[in-house]
């Protein structure tokens, strides 16, 4: 049975959801779901922009035949190849042969990657930068945007209802409960966390390619805005788009203190638990912490970047930086996190490497600072060390105001 959404007049929802996910790219946990987003335009012309991932095609499949109500499909536009929304392109073209399909050069090459079908030339409709598209009373406008997250990236900007079609830009995890504009939910407590943890994990690496897409968006009038994941933007544009402002340029969104750590028999999370209280005396508000071997690192990356303040806490092990937060912090540098302060504690019972090996990731991050001394834990921490703990969280204090 159908379950569609309707966007405007003449503008609608024809995606559906996963619930039973649980790892989104087979890496990040999704105990919320996620929706796959597709939206079709009823015009002169009809529109069908992006499909969707295969395990819910059959629902999508009863969407789109509903919202077409027996007319043909004129034209799919592919803003972006990644198969959570192209799978379902050949059942497309087979189901509708005569579509055209509107997309970038570079696109077109990728569809003979994922698909062995075949498509004439002349059934596609290949755009570059400021292309349109007239459909009858929309115009579509197509606007590149490279390596946001892919290369082949492009938006579509509708003209007449100022409607930008983002691609993976925006988009969030989790399923959609019903409602379908993100302003008849609470998006800041249900899902914000979320629409972070999305953007950081699987936008947060290309900053500057976000930076130079929200340049060109900030020169057209947006009144909604359509993302590929998640909720529909149509009332107070400026709170999300701010927080893709900061999460591109790297800047912190709160100044306070996250602390990750790894503690093999609970010795350096002792330390780290002190360092906290030891913070909180001094006013530190919304300290974070987790335990990097049981949280799944996509979490911690997406407070990195929101934190001012980065507290590494480890042991040593097998002369190295104890497994779990060794791959935290490759996993941190490979999203080009930057413009943080961090401190670090180390632990081991002998040959204590980590904090050097630490210095030595952090010390690569662009314009991050290690701030205080650091706190070397031979086995469990000694009450002599309380003021080393103290001092610490001075220079972290210092450095927050």
């Amino acid at each position: 049975m159908y379950n569609t959404k309707k966007i405007t007049e003449d503008i609608y929802w024809v995606g559906a959801n996963d619930r039973r996910i649980s790892l989104f790219e087979g890496v990040y946990d999704v105990p919320l779901g996620v929706s796959y987003n597709s939206y079709i335009i009823l015009d002169e012309k009809t529109v069908l922009l992006d499909t969707v991932d295969k395990v819910v095609a059959h629902q999508f499949f009863e969407n789109v035949e509903h919202v077409l109500n027996g007319r043909k499909l004129d034209y799919l536009v592919i803003n972006h190849m990644e198969p959570d929304h192209c799978a379902e392109l050949e059942s497309i073209v087979t189901k509708y042969p005569d579509v055209k399909i509107v997309c970038n050069a570079k696109t077109q090459s990728m569809i003979s990657q994922f698909f062995d079908f075949s498509i004439s030339q002349d059934q596609f409709v290949i755009v570059k930068e400021g292309d349109t598209l007239e459909t009858g009373k929309h115009k579509l406008m197509f606007v590149m945007a490279p390596m946001v997250h892919w290369p082949e990236v492009m938006v579509t900007y509708d003209t007449e209802d100022k409607i930008l079609f983002s691609a993976d830009a925006f988009g969030s995890f989790g399923a959609i409960d019903g409602n379908i504009f993100a302003d008849e939910v609470d998006f800041e407590h249900r899902y914000m966390d979320e629409a972070r943890r999305y953007y950081t994990n699987i936008v947060g690496k290309y900053g500057p390619q976000v930076q130079a897409l929200l340049k060109k968006a900030a020169a057209i009038e947006i009144n909604m805005i359509c993302p590929l994941h998640g909720y529909v933007w149509r009332k107070d544009l400026n709170i999300f788009i701010d927080k893709y402002q900061k999460w591109s340029a790297y800047e912190p969104e709160i100044k306070s203190v996250l602390i990750a750590y790894t503690s093999v028999y609970g010795n350096t999370q002792n330390a780290a638990e002190i360092l906290s209280g030891e913070l909180a005396k001094l006013g530190v508000k919304d300290i974070k912490m987790y335990d990097a071997s049981v949280t799944h690192p996509s979490y911690i990356v997406s407070d990195a970047f929101k934190y001012s303040h980065i507290v590494f806490a480890t042991t040593t092990y097998n002369m190295g930086i104890f497994v779990n937060m060794e791959n935290l912090l490759h996993d941190i540098s490979a999203h080009n996190l930057q413009n943080r302060k961090i401190a670090i504690i180390e632990n081991g019972s002998w040959a204590i490497t980590a904090g050097n090996l630490i210095t030595e990731i952090v010390s690569k991050w662009k314009n991050t600072e290690i701030i205080g001394n650091k706190i070397t834990v031979k086995s469990s921490l000694k009450s002599t060390q309380r003021e080393e703990i103290e001092a610490l969280a001075k220079e972290i204090v210092k450095t927050i105001k």
